[in-house]
C-alpha cells in the first residue's frame, strides 16, 4: 500500500538567517529546550516516532536527496509533500518577498530531481498579503506546488484578519489547501500561560507540549467562526496533530455556540467536516485515531509523520495495524492526498 505523508519538513538557510532576530524576540525561550534534558531514544523504541534533538533534526532537514529517500524507503514511505518549517513572517518585510521566492525556487529544484518522491508547499511573504497571493499563484501554476504551509500566525493576528483575504481568495480560486501548522504562542500570553515552571518545562510546554498546538487550533476555529468557509467555499485547510485539539470540542462548540449566534450557513461540526483535513503528525496513538475516525471519517484523514522533527519509526506499522477496512486504510494512506493535491 502506497503511503503519502504531508507534514514533512526542510529548512531554508536564507530565511532562517533573516528571521533570526525576529525569532529571538518572539520565542527566545526556544534555547531553553534541551538546556537541562537531552532528548534520547525513548523506552518505546521502534513502536512509534520519537522526538529528534534540534541539532540532528536540522541536519536531516537539509537533506533533500539520497539520505532522506533512503530513510523513506526503510520505513515504507513512498512520497512526501515537503514544506519549510521556518517562519518567513519574522523576517524583515523589505526582504521577505525575494527570500520566499528564492526559497520556493530552491525547493522546486529539489522536487524536480525526484518528482515521484516529493511534492511541495509554498512559503509565502505574509507581511505583504497581495505579494503572498501572487507568490502562491506562481508556485502553483509555474512550479507545480500543492498549496502552502503556514507556521503559526501570519502576523500578530490570525488568518481570519481581513488583511489576509487576498491569500484566502487565491487558495479558493486555485482550489489548493493551506496547512495550518503550529507556531509560537502570542508573546502576550506566553509567560502567564506557560511560564513559572522552570525553563526546560516551560519551553517544552510553550512549544510542542501544548502551546503551539493551541495556537494552531484557535486559528482554525477563528476561520470557521469568522465565516471564511462561507465566503470561500473551495477553501480547504489541513490541520495536524489530530486537528490540534479542535475535533474533541466540536460537539461542545455546536451546543454552546449555535448557528443563531454564529450566523453561519452550517453548524461548526458540519463546517469542519467539509473544509478541514486532519493528520496525525506522527502522534500514532490508537485511541486518538479511533476518536478522529468516528468524528470526521476516513475521507478527512491524511497521513503525516512530521519528519525530521520526529523519526519515521513505527509509521507504516501503525497504519497497517489499524482496525479498519482496507478501503479506509487506502484513503488515509494515499487516496485522500491524491484527490486533494490532484496527483
Amino acid at each position: 500500500m502506497k503511503i503519502i505523508c504531508v507534514e514533512e519538513h526542510t529548512v531554508d538557510a536564507a530565511i532562517a538567517k533573516a528571521s533570526q532576530q525576529g525569532l529571538a524576540a518572539e520565542a527566545g525561550y526556544m534555547a531553553d529546550w534541551g538546556s537541562r534534558v537531552e532528548d534520547k531514544p525513548p523506552a518505546f523504541g521502534d513502536l512509534r516516532p520519537s522526538l529528534v534533538p534540534p541539532k540532528h533534526s536540522m541536519e536531516l532537514a537539509r537533506d533533500l536527496g539520497a539520505g532522506r529517500i533512503a530513510d523513506m524507503d526503510k520505513h515504507g514511505i513512498d512520497m512526501q509533500i515537503l514544506s519549510y518549517s521556518s517562519s518567513p513572517q519574522l523576517a524583515p518585510a523589505a526582504e521577505v518577498v525575494g527570500l520566499t521566492r528564492a526559497a520556493n525556487d530552491r525547493l522546486a529544484e529539489a522536487i524536480q530531481a525526484n518528482p515521484a518522491r516529493f511534492g511541495g508547499f509554498a512559503s509565502l511573504p505574509w507581511q505583504d498579503p497581495d505579494a503572498a497571493a501572487l507568490e502562491l499563484e506562481r508556485t502553483v501554476k509555474e512550479l507545480g506546488f500543492k498549496g502552502t504551509l503556514l507556521t503559526g500566525r501570519p502576523g500578530k493576528t490570525f488568518l481570519d484578519d481581513p488583511r489576509y483575504e487576498p491569500v484566502l481568495a487565491t487558495l479558493n480560486e486555485l482550489k489548493v489547501p493551506i496547512y495550518v501548522h503550529p507556531g509560537f504562542p502570542l508573546s502576550e500570553v506566553r509567560e502567564p500561560y506557560y511560564g513559572g515552571l522552570g525553563k526546560e518545562v516551560s519551553a517544552r510546554l510553550s512549544l510542542f507540549g501544548w502551546g503551539w498546538h493551541h495556537e494552531a487550533g484557535i486559528q482554525v476555529i477563528r476561520m470557521m467562526l469568522s465565516g471564511q468557509f462561507d465566503k470561500f467555499p473551495n477553501l480547504q485547510v489541513i490541520s495536524g496533530h489530530w486537528g490540534e485539539m479542535v475535533p474533541f470540542y466540536l460537539q461542545r462548540m455546536d451546543d454552546t455556540i449555535p448557528q443563531e449566534a454564529t450566523g453561519l450557513s452550517r453548524s461548526i461540526t458540519d463546517t469542519y467536516k467539509s473544509h478541514v483535513y486532519v493528520t496525525p503528525s506522527g502522534m500514532f496513538n490508537l485511541p486518538h485515531f479511533e476518536f478522529i475516525h468516528k468524528v470526521v471519517g476516513a475521507g478527512r484523514i491524511i497521513y503525516a509523520v512530521d519528519y525530521p522533527y520526529l523519526t519515521h519509526t513505527g509509521s507504516r506499522e501503525f497504519l497497517d495495524s489499524l482496525p479498519i477496512s482496507q478501503e479506509d486504510k487506502e484513503k488515509i494512506a494515499y487516496r485522500n492526498a491524491e484527490a486533494l493535491f490532484r496527483l
